[in-house]
C-alpha cells in the first residue's frame, strides 16, 4: 500500500526537471571511462569489450544509474554532514548497485559509516560531508546499474529507519535515488 504525499499539480514535473538538470550536470562531469560499455548494460570491469560512448550518447541511451544518483547528491546536499541515516542509505544503494551483500572495505558504504561515526563524536568540529564521501561515486563503484523503483524504496527505507525523526533529508541520498527512479520510469514510459 502506497502512502505517498499528495502533490500540487505540476510539482512532480518540477522535481523531475530540477533533478534532470542535476543529473545532466553530473553526467557531463563524469570521466570518459565511466561511459565505456555502460550504455549497453555491461559493468565497467568489462569496458574493453565495447566502444566508448560519449556523455551525450549515455544520456540518450541509458537510464540513470545508482552511482550517478549518489554522485548527484553532492550537488543537492553536498555540504550536509554525514549521519547514520545517510550511511545506511548509501549502503543500501551500494548493495543494490553491486549485488554484494557485504560492505566492501574502502567502498562508499564503509567510508560513509566511518564518516557517520566520526561526525557523531561531540568533539568533532570539522564534519565529513556527503560531498567528501560521494564525490566521484559513479567511478568508485565496481559495478553499477540503472535505478529502479524498488531501489528507490529500499534506499528510502534505509534512510527512514536510521533517522530518529523518521524522515528523509530534502535533496539527500534517498531524494536523489527516488528522483533518478522517477526519471528512469518517465523515460521508459516515453520510449514505449
Amino acid at each position: 500500500m502506497s502512502h505517498e504525499q499528495p502533490q500540487r499539480p505540476g510539482e512532480d514535473q518540477q522535481e523531475l526537471n530540477k533533478y534532470g538538470v542535476v543529473f545532466s550536470t553530473v553526467l557531463n562531469k563524469l570521466p570518459q571511462r565511466v561511459f565505456q560499455g555502460v550504455s549497453d548494460g555491461e559493468s565497467r570491469s568489462d569496458c574493453e569489450k565495447g566502444p566508448a560512448a560519449t556523455p551525450s550518447a549515455y544520456k540518450e541511451l541509458s537510464p540513470i544509474t545508482l552511482g550517478v544518483a549518489l554522485q548527484a547528491t553532492v550537488l543537492t546536499a553536498g555540504q550536509k554532514a554525514v549521519d547514520q541515516s545517510d550511511a545506511a542509505a548509501i549502503q543500501a544503494a551500494e548493495v543494490r548497485a553491486t549485488g554484494q551483500t557485504n560492505i566492501m572495505p574502502g567502498g562508499l558504504a564503509a567510508t560513509a559509516q566511518s564518516a557517520a561515526q566520526f561526525n557523531a563524536k561531540p568533539t568533532t568540529r570539522e564534519k565529513t560531508t556527503l560531498a567528501d564521501v560521494l564525490s566521484e561515486a559513479a567511478a568508485k563503484l565496481p559495478k553499477d546499474r540503472p535505478v529502479t523503483r524498488q531501489d528507490a524504496e529500499g534506499v528510502m527505507g534505509a534512510e527512514l529507519r536510521n533517522n530518529p525523526n523518521i524522515s528523509t533529508y530534502p535533496g539527500g541520498v534517498a531524494a536523489s535515488v527516488v528522483a533518478a527512479a522517477r526519471i528512469n520510469q518517465s523515460n521508459e514510459q516515453l520510449s514505449k
